[in-house]
């Protein structure tokens, strides 16, 4: 059993001197309890504060840096990176990656259940050599379906958008759960020290569910998500307060030098303090950040050229394209893992409208991205992740209110998730739906599936990344989770 800041065999505490001259003017109040005699108070304090203090600890690994630091994965992994986009809303799949010609032939008609067919508006076409067929709302991106690996048969518990969503983030549905980003981080660590490791980009307001999504629940508070609200005009204000103008750089490394020192006493007294390693770990991230975080941000630094790919030149403001730029630009400089948020998809009315504007905002940034990452040489380390909490039925919604303004109510048991990049096979499809596309029927795929699947891509087994708390191991699959190995390079 791994003790919980011991990841892959590499333990994240360390320690620096602390002056015994300064050490003799803090008391904690378990010492004052011990030396006022009250030595069986002070033990009764201890199990109080943290049992796991009253038992030998295992023998600590030193590492030579902090929790960030890269560390080796459990076996050689194809991707080094994740940018996940989340299509929060449940897009359907039969109107986007799931062609299903027997539906459009019933359009109108009732199909078992009884209720009313809805064929996909939509012309379904082959692309590449694969022949991968893909919706006309996803042409751009579909140029590059012989990089795209496409699960058509994913299924998921409760059709709830907050509550899938955070599933999808977490794996779980009941007790708050560290997030995929969260332990991504945990277990590999990143390669840039002066940017978080995890960053979540979203365009306004919080996802359904909130913070729930990149948190670290559990696991050390350094490893969460950092959220970053991409609709503020400027770099200084999507990051905000980044920058110190009342004291210099010499300065602040000083202060926070001596708090180091006073949290090293604190350590030594009462052994670990989860929270106020987290809030010391912020300080210095953000002290680091200070150096890279605006240049990382700022994509006017990017050529016209590229800029205008992604759709955001100064005629045009796309705001998935600046997503998705963000993303890569920090991807280029060692983070981790990027999450970005693409919220809208909920259509239960006129999807064929809302369909199209909304893939409109995706599909050309989405081509861009690959196209960007495969120039240079990053797509091949890179995993590139598209798909939302749950699918979309095959029939009419009952709140339709005509037949040209139709959409699609919830469907749980079917929807289609797509990948690219490191570790993964172009060109395929994996699973199946039944004729209509109201079931995945054929190789299913449950989010526990796909998280160990990407954790593969990156070179860690689900069933070893754990982290032990409330007495027992937990990973991100939870009990279960097998690896997609058909669409794995």
């Amino acid at each position: 059993m791994s003790s919980p800041h011991d990841i892959l065999g590499h333990d994240h505490h360390h320690c620096t001197g602390v002056s015994t001259d300064l050490a003799d003017y803090f008391l904690t109040r378990r010492q004052m309890l011990s030396r006022m005699g009250m030595g069986l108070g002070a033990l009764s304090l201890s199990s109080l504060l943290d049992p796991s203090h009253l038992v030998a600890a295992p023998a600590a690994k030193a590492v030579p840096t902090g929790p960030l630091s890269p560390r080796p994965s459990h076996f050689p992994g194809k991707a080094k990176a994740v940018i996940h986009i989340f299509a929060q809303g449940a897009p359907s799949h039969i109107d986007t990656w799931d062609p299903k010609p027997g539906l459009v032939r019933m359009n109108g008609k009732s199909i078992p259940g009884g209720e009313l067919a809805l064929g996909s508006p939509f012309k379904f076409s082959q692309y590449g050599q694969s022949g991968l067929e893909v919706s006309e709302v996803f042409a751009k991106t579909a140029a590059h379906a012989d990089d795209l690996a496409v699960i058509r048969s994913m299924w998921t518990d409760i059709p709830a958008h907050e509550v899938a969503t955070v599933f999808m983030n977490t794996g779980s549905l009941r007790i708050a759960k560290p997030s995929m980003g969260s332990w991504l981080v945990y277990g590999l660590g990143t390669e840039n020290q002066n940017l978080p490791g995890f960053i979540a980009l979203r365009g306004g307001g919080l996802p359904p569910g909130g913070a729930a999504n990149y948190q670290s629940a559990f696991l050390p508070g350094v490893f969460q998500g950092t959220s970053i609200n991409t609709q503020a005009p400027s770099v200084p204000q999507m990051i905000q307060n980044i920058r110190n103008t009342y004291v210099n750089a010499k300065e602040q490394r000083r202060q926070l030098d001596f708090v180091h020192q006073l949290n090293e006493l604190h350590a030594q007294n009462l052994q670990k303090d989860a929270a106020l390693e987290t809030r010391l770990e912020s300080f210095e991230v953000a002290f680091r950040m200070q150096a890279e975080s605006l240049d990382a941000f700022d994509i006017m630094k990017e050529p016209e050229s590229v800029r205008a790919a992604y759709g955001v030149t100064a005629g045009g403001r796309n705001e998935q394209g600046k997503q998705l730029l963000i993303a890569r630009r920090l991807i280029e400089r060692g983070v981790r893992c990027v999450q970005v948020w693409h919220t809208g998809w909920d259509h239960h009315q006129d999807i064929e409208t809302r369909m199209r504007a909304k893939a409109g905002e995706i599909d050309g940034p989405l081509a861009a991205l690959l196209a960007d990452l495969k120039q240079r040489g990053l797509l091949d380390s890179t995993l590139v992740i598209w798909g939302g909490e749950f699918g979309r039925k095959p029939t009419r919604d009952r709140n339709s209110s005509d037949s040209e303004k139709a959409g699609r109510d919830h469907n749980a048991r079917a929807f289609s998730v797509v990948m690219a990049g490191g570790g993964v096979k172009g060109g395929t499809t994996y699973g199946s739906t039944d004729e209509f596309g109201a079931a995945a029927v054929k190789d299913k795929v449950h989010p526990h599936d796909l998280h160990a699947t990407i954790l593969q891509c990156l070179g860690l087994d689900h069933t070893k990344l754990t982290y032990r708390f409330n007495g027992r191991d937990f990973r991100l699959t939870d009990v279960a989770g097998n690896v997609i190995k058909p669409i794995l390079t």
